[in-house]
């Protein structure tokens, strides 16, 4: 027989030995893959014991021929079957166990896979007070059923796809049929079949390939690991990517106000969740322009301070013996270091990095001259406007944001912060996610969707889609509000009565 082959069939003979040497050479003799012997030898099970459960092999092979139900394992009613020996090593690394028999080319396959999976909990990074308080986990049949159980209609649709050509991992495509624009969905599998690859791992590796600029700083894709925020994306007829083995979603096309919207705007009342909003689109200024600001004003533009304020400054950097923009970018790396320390320590040792960093810089570095207690103050108000952010991929990019722009002000003062706000937003503008502009609605203006933008209006005007997601059925809802209009009905009618009795004449 001949050597395996990859993805082209090959079928099956009637000898065993030929097709088992054949599956034995496909996995290049591995360890992990078993081999049972039955029937005094005229018959082999085949699996891979890192993926299969030894109970599973039991109940849904050996147990039903012990009680008598039938003599034939390929009559079992759980057998899937094949005559493919290409097809028969796919499903082994699905996890499934093979039956093969002397003098058949049937092969008989049983899913047996084992599963190790964590329950469903809130993500860490994705809090919110009101709301759903589930998220995804790393098995994608699990996140599938989670979305299934919220989306309760026949037009989900679900594609799958396998990509990397040595890791050969699940992806999943969710989206409306009869929603989401067609020509949306066909470019999403287009870019997802050009991933040539030999390693694909999580949902970062997919975002990266089909990206429309991988080279800016700003996601173009949204991430997360809620439920409730895939569901509601996908009704309103964006594209879902979902992948085997992380609990991360990918959510297209994706536009910059939607990493500024968070599900507890939608879970209190309306005016609150615009104030809320409005203070997190506040902090996109302060995060990318306070550190640059402050550098410009105290190097270049100190005829800005007020005269009460004027002293208070001097004092506060007269003892630095660097220039302020020094200071500035090693009071942000210092801030850096101890955020990566939080993270990769484990948790009770990263509090205690998170209290040493800060008596380090709010005192001891002030005390030691080597820091103003302005930057002090202005360091810390930046590094919390930009973990204001909901998502962590813009929170990072506004950091990132952060170093030109201290160049900028350090170097020719207010001229630099506008030249370098105004490469920012020409950035933004240019921008696209799937072919939708990234600073809808904004640019282009679309006064419609500005509802949803700046502000959070009350639900019911909310009834058009928003046009970035380019859905083909614009109405969402019906913003009549019967109960409304039946309960003005009836206490005009009441009105009505009423007046007809009072000038009713009397007998």
């Amino acid at each position: 027989m001949s050597e395996p082959s990859g993805d082209k069939e090959v079928p099956t003979t009637k000898k065993l030995t030929e097709n088992v040497k054949y599956i034995l050479d496909a996995f290049h003799q591995t360890n992990d893959l078993k081999i049972r012997v039955l029937k005094k030898g005229d018959a082999t099970l085949l699996y891979l014991e890192s993926l299969a459960e030894h109970e599973k092999i039991h109940e849904k092979i050996f147990a039903p021929i012990e009680m008598g139900h039938t003599d034939d394992v390929f009559q079992l009613p759980n057998a899937k079957h094949t005559h493919d020996l290409e097809e028969a090593v796919r499903t082994i690394l699905r996890g499934h166990a093979l039956y093969l028999e002397e003098g058949k080319r049937e092969i008989a396959q049983f899913s047996v896979t084992s599963s190790f999976s964590r329950t469903p909990e809130e993500p860490q990074n994705e809090k919110v007070v009101r709301g759903a308080h589930d998220g995804f986990v790393e098995n994608m049949m699990t996140n599938i059923n989670l979305i299934r159980k919220r989306v309760e209609h026949r037009d989900l649709t679900i594609k799958y796809f396998k990509l990397g050509r040595k890791t050969n991992t699940n992806v999943a495509v969710m989206y409306m049929d009869g929603i989401a624009d067609p020509t949306l969905v066909q470019e999403v599998e287009t870019r997802l079949h050009s991933v040539d690859s030999d390693m694909i791992h999580s949902p970062g590796h997919v975002e990266e390939f089909i990206e429309d600029q991988s080279n800016s700083p700003f996601p173009q894709m949204l991430n997360t690991e809620r439920p409730d925020r895939v569901a509601a994306n996908i009704v309103e007829g964006r594209v879902a990517i979902m992948s085997e083995g992380s609990p991360t979603t990918l959510i297209a096309p994706a536009t910059f106000f939607m990493f500024y919207q968070a599900p507890d705007d939608y879970n209190m009342r309306w005016f609150t969740g615009t104030f809320v909003r409005l203070i997190r689109l506040f902090s996109f200024v302060i995060a990318v322009s306070l550190p640059a600001f402050y550098i410009a004003v105290v190097s270049f533009h100190y005829e800005v301070i007020p005269d009460e304020l004027i002293i208070p400054v001097k004092a506060s950097i007269n003892e630095i013996a660097y220039p302020p923009i020094l200071e500035a970018l090693v009071m942000v790396i210092i801030i850096e270091l101890i955020r990566e320390a939080g993270i990769r320590l484990p948790q009770p040792i990263g509090q205690t990095i998170g209290i040493v960093g800060g008596l380090v810089i709010g005192d001891a570095v002030v005390r030691a001259g080597l820091v103003s207690n302005l930057m002090v103050i202005v360091v810390a108000l930046t590094a919390i406007a930009s973990f204001v952010v909901p998502s962590n991929e813009l929170s990072t990019a506004l950091r990132l944001l952060t170093f030109p722009l201290i160049l900028l002000a350090g170097t020719i003062g207010f001229i630099g912060i506008v030249f370098g706000m105004l490469f920012i937003l020409i950035h933004l503008t240019r921008l696209h996610s799937f072919g939708v502009p990234y600073f809808a609605p904004l640019a282009p203006l679309s006064l419609v969707d500005l509802k949803d933008t700046f502000v959070r209006l009350p639900m019911y005007m909310m009834k058009l889609r928003p046009k970035d997601a380019h859905a083909i059925k614009p109405i969402a809802l019906d913003p009549s509000r019967e109960w409304r209009n039946r309960d003005e009905q009836k206490q005009s009618k009441q009105g009505g009565d009423q007046t007809s009795t009072t000038n009713k004449p009397k007998k």
